[in-house]
């Protein structure tokens, strides 16, 4: 549900009276006329927050200028549809850099939210991505990212919503090149400093020898320069980033490290050079652990953006897959073209062990192709004329032509990688949590911090003021929410890219989170459970009959559809010979039969209840019929001229792995139903043979949706499971709908989940797939919320009144940074998934 957001209608004006009301540029569609014109414009003065409205007929544009006061952009847009209209609405989508946490993430969110004409807005910080639907022409674009820079951010938006083009890897490269660069001068520097000032506390002859070498003071200098050297060397970038973000009274995790560190290497460098502004016995130094917590989280950001980048690297794999460039015959002359001018109609040409460049029909020749990286089965699928082949497959040891179809963006593998973005860069109900309390996390550590200062400060033993600095600068470290920013976004990226290479297309992020609560799969037949090819293998007619004639007839009807029992007879009267005759008044009936005039006679073909309907008694073929029911295939009856004259039977082999999926479906502990248009004999010995639970048949194209709200009406979940047009209202009515791949693409453009392989061990695969990447996110954020609620306690000095134990700021900078390498760590454990058998939980 989509909740209502503000407009602040000043956000990136001056603030006083003499501040200009922004203007929103609409686009609308629908308007016909005058009348339409004043509609609108009525509908939209009436919004909260409009002021003045002009909506231009030839443009079809309405041209808003808002109040002062908050107006909702959603509702400026509902206004439009009541009014019965469509607003246009854009999605944008930007980079965001700059962003280190959680809390950053809440930040931009609400920075975006609160420039005008913005719908809603989603960050995320694994991706550095935001997703923002605006209404409004292009200028929105330039506000969001002046919104987003005034937040203390950078953005820029992403043409057409690619990932991966050189400047991008460009800059992640440069990133971690800086890091690494960083934490090498922070460690050079660091470890003397270790040395010069652990090591004359822990090692008496050391000290000793130091002082009488170069004198203590000489020391001090020494550790002095070379804390310098780190916090405003590599240490730089916390003070640059976190110093704004606590003036804008908005601080962030660069915040809490430059306030930490920062109070560290000041309380140090007063100790060295005013010790007297300091309580006696209190003048000492904590330069080490300053450039420590720097150190260890720079290698922690390090080790962070490695791990990052791999969480991406299914996307960057598919993309590498795409050819560089083809070979083409034009004019009956081959050359070698890049990829980018191919155009549809080419014909190209694909050599032995080549990669296929864009999708087409073949026209010549054969080959097996490996289409694994496609569908994630192993086996060559075999490519003959007529049969279509998709871009970044492997071509076998044959060679073939192809007619080229879709190039560019319109290819499978473009289509694929935009999906898999969209679903990474999906935020999922479990976030919410996160988002909450991540936008007071930052401010309450502070407020920690400061509290446990003025505590230790007031009641801890002697030297109080260093016992009260050390643990409020542990607190401050270990309290960093970049862990809890990660938790989601990086299980959602690596368990989405794992399943795209298993052939597994989540179109939505959400489905990834759904699926796993679904109790009830609920499975279309032909095409799903089966091959989706059926075979004509039973003809029998009433005395008076002649069993060519019949076929002859039934084929040429027939002839006229393109379901898959028609193609069957229509196949069937091919081999036997027989010509098929000229067609006049076709008519179809779905999920009845069809009828036509053919050579002077009427011939209707169809199911039980056609005839029924049209007051043919079925008695004589009640033997034939049940004798086919219970061999699981399905039964129609011929009428010529009104009387009855024969039977066909037409069976869909079941594809090989069907037993298999549908035990696996059950051995995870859900209940499996099959929804077909058969009668009920055969749909109950073809759930025999497979072991299904529940079987609903007789059930007409238009009913499949109403059975699938009957099935949710107990409250249970439901997915359903097609290929087929007539599938795509249950797939959209479903809880979550999943289309075989090889299905069309109005069932897939239906589906919440896609299967590229015709293979129904997809389902259990990508139930288990989304219960491995949830259970992933709870580890996650357990240990993200559970490191906080158990070390800010520890840091702040909770243990010591009973067991005297403190947490030094050094081991806090290093548990954090190994707080957010783990959450990655773990995420990146889905990268294995499918390597071993599907489980029940």
């Amino acid at each position: 549900m989509m909740s209502t957001l503000l407009i602040e209608p000043s956000a990136a004006a001056p603030p006083g009276p003499a501040a200009p009301r922004p203007d929103l540029d609409i686009g609308i569609g629908g308007m016909s006329c005058a009348s339409c014109v004043g509609r609108v414009e009525r509908a939209l003065a009436s919004v909260p927050g409009v002021a003045e409205v002009s909506v231009n007929l030839a443009s079809e544009r309405a041209r808003i200028t808002l109040d002062r006061e908050p107006a909702e952009a959603a509702a400026i847009a509902a206004a439009i549809r009541e009014a019965g209209y469509e607003p246009a609405i854009r999605q944008v989508e930007l980079a965001i850099s700059g962003m280190s946490c959680a809390s950053c993430v809440g930040r931009v969110e609400a920075a975006l939210k609160a420039v005008p004409g913005v719908i809603a807005a989603s960050v995320n910080l694994a991706t550095g991505r935001a997703q923002v639907s605006v209404l409004g022409e292009e200028a929105v674009t330039s506000r969001l990212t002046a919104a987003v820079a005034k937040a203390g951010y950078e953005a820029e938006p992403v043409v057409g919503g690619e990932r991966g083009d050189d400047r991008e890897q460009k800059a992640r490269a440069d990133e971690l090149a800086a890091l690494r660069r960083a934490v090498t001068i922070a460690a050079i520097a660091t470890a003397p400093l270790l040395v010069l000032e652990m090591g004359s506390h822990l090692v008496d002859p050391l000290h000793h020898w130091l002082a009488g070498t170069f004198g203590a003071f000489t020391v001090k200098l020494v550790a002095f320069a070379l804390a310098s050297l780190v916090q405003f060397g590599p240490g730089l970038r916390f003070l640059q980033k976190g110093w704004p973000a606590l003036l804008r009274g908005a601080p962030d995790m660069n915040s809490l490290v430059m306030l930490g560190a920062g109070a560290a290497y000041l309380y140090s460098t007063v100790a060295t050079f005013a010790p007297g502004l300091l309580p006696a016995g209190t003048d000492f130094t904590y330069f080490e652990a300053g450039a420590v917590i720097i150190t260890l989280i720079l290698a922690g950001r390090w080790f962070e953006a490695k791990a990052k980048g791999r969480t991406s690297e299914a996307i960057r794999r598919l993309m590498s897959l795409q050819v560089k460039s083809a070979r083409i015959l034009r004019d009956g002359v081959e050359s070698d073209v890049a990829i980018e001018r191919v155009q549809p109609g080419d014909i190209v040409l694909v050599r032995p062990g080549e990669a296929i460049p864009v999708d087409g029909e073949v026209v010549e020749g054969q080959s097996y192709v490996d289409e694994s990286m496609l569908t994630g089965e192993p086996a060559p699928v075999l490519k003959e004329p007529g049969a279509m082949v998709t871009g970044a497959t492997l071509n076998g040891s044959g060679a073939f032509q192809f007619r080229a179809l879709k190039v560019g963006a319109d290819t499978v593998l473009a289509q694929i990688v935009r999906t898999v973005e969209a679903a990474q860069g999906a935020k999922l109900p479990i976030q919410a949590l996160v988002d909450r309390v991540t936008m007071w996390f930052v401010p309450a550590v502070m407020a920690l911090s400061l509290a446990t200062f003025a505590i230790w400060l007031a009641f801890g033993p002697s030297p109080a003021l260093s016992f009260a600095l050390v643990n409020a600068v542990a607190v401050l470290i270990i309290a960093c929410p970049c862990a809890m920013g990660l938790a989601t976004p990086t299980s959602i990226m690596v368990g989405t890219g794992r399943g795209a290479e298993l052939g597994i297309l989540f179109r939505q992020g959400q489905a990834l989170q759904a699926l796993r609560e679904v109790e009830v799969v609920a499975l279309d037949k032909t095409g799903t459970l089966t091959k989706g090819s059926p075979a004509l293998t039973d003809l029998a007619v009433l005395e008076g009959h002649e069993e060519q004639e019949v076929l002859r007839l039934v084929a040429s009807v027939e002839s006229r559809s393109e379901h898959p029992v028609a193609k069957a007879i229509v196949a069937a009267a091919t081999e036997r010979g027989l010509a098929l005759a000229p067609v006049s008044g076709f008519g179809s009936d779905p999920g009845f039969g069809v009828r036509a005039q053919v050579s002077g006679r009427a011939v209707m073909v169809g199911a039980d209840r056609m005839m029924r309907r049209a007051g043919l008694n079925l008695a004589a073929f009640g033997k034939e019929a049940a004798a086919m029911g219970d061999a699981g295939k399905t039964p129609l009856y011929v009428a010529l001229d009104g009387e009855l004259a024969a039977i066909i039977a037409v069976a869909d082999p079941m594809k090989e792995t069907t037993p298999e999926a549908i035990a696996a479906l059950q051995a995870q502990g859900l209940r499996v139903v099959m929804i077909t248009g058969d009668n009920s004999r055969t749909a109950q010995a073809i759930a025999r043979r497979l072991g299904i639970d529940e079987v609903v048949a007789e059930v007409l194209p238009t009913g499949k949706a109403e059975v699938i709200k009957q099935l949710q009406a107990g409250g249970e979940r439901v997915a359903f499971v097609g290929d087929g047009i007539n599938d795509a209202p249950a797939l959209a009515q479903a809880d979550i709908g999943l289309a075989i791949g090889t299905g069309t693409d109005i069932a897939i453009e239906s589906a919440d989940v896609v299967l590229m392989s015709g293979d129904l061990n997809g389902v259990p695969r990508a139930i288990a797939l989304s219960k491995a990447t949830i259970a992933n996110i709870r580890q996650n954020l357990v240990w993200a919320f559970g490191y906080n609620v158990l070390l800010i306690p520890v840091a702040a000095g909770a243990l010591y009144p009973a067991f005297g134990v403190l947490l030094s700021p050094m081991v806090a900078g290093a548990a954090m940074a190994l707080s957010s390498v783990s959450v990655l760590a773990n995420a990146l454990r889905l990268r294995r998934f499918g390597r071993q058998p599907v489980s029940r939980s």
